[in-house]
């Protein structure tokens, strides 16, 4: 849906798990087993990916300065659950919080929250304000104060809605 580039680090995960599901179209790409393949879910941990997803979404949308979609579980709470443990690289003695074992979803999901957090990107990784959209984008503009993720779709629709209200 956008022509952004990959948001860094871990938070590519992030964007592609929140971008599983068509707002607009209703598609859920966890539906199927070639969906949920990149995220090594199966159909019994689908319910708690989704429930995931859809707090990662509120938290993007908080991130644009957007009220929630619905109610979520606050996702703190949801990465409160994460089993993750303090990696010290032999090499430089730098630290990084990981995944037990290469966990689950949601310990992947907290690795890169925190990650993102030490590097300072993480207020960067927003949802579309479209309320059609709400596709996850990472935020390059100087300002960070994007608000749509392709300025070519939701952008130009939110500009032309504007701009017809204004005749009306």
């Amino acid at each position: 849906m956008s022509e952004r580039s990959a948001p860094p680090g871990g938070l590519a995960l992030v964007q592609a798990l929140v971008n599983t599901l068509d707002v607009a179209g209703g598609g859920d790409a966890l539906d199927s087993a070639q969906g949920r393949a990149p995220f090594g879910l199966t159909e019994d941990t689908v319910d708690s990916a989704r429930e995931l997803r859809e707090s990662l979404r509120a938290t993007l949308l908080a991130h644009a300065g957007h009220p929630p979609h619905r109610a979520v579980t606050p996702l703190g709470d949801l990465l409160a659950r994460a089993p993750l443990v303090i990696t010290i690289d032999a090499a430089d003695g730098s630290a990084a919080l990981a995944p037990v074992d290469d966990g689950p979803l949601l310990s992947r999901i907290a690795a890169a929250v925190a990650e993102a957090v030490t590097a300072g990107t993480w207020n960067r990784l927003k949802a579309c304000e479209a309320a059609d959209c709400h596709w996850a984008y990472y935020d390059r503009s100087p300002a960070g104060r994007g608000r749509w993720c392709s300025m070519q779709l939701c952008g130009a629709r939110a500009k032309m809605r504007r701009y017809r209200a204004k005749d009306a």
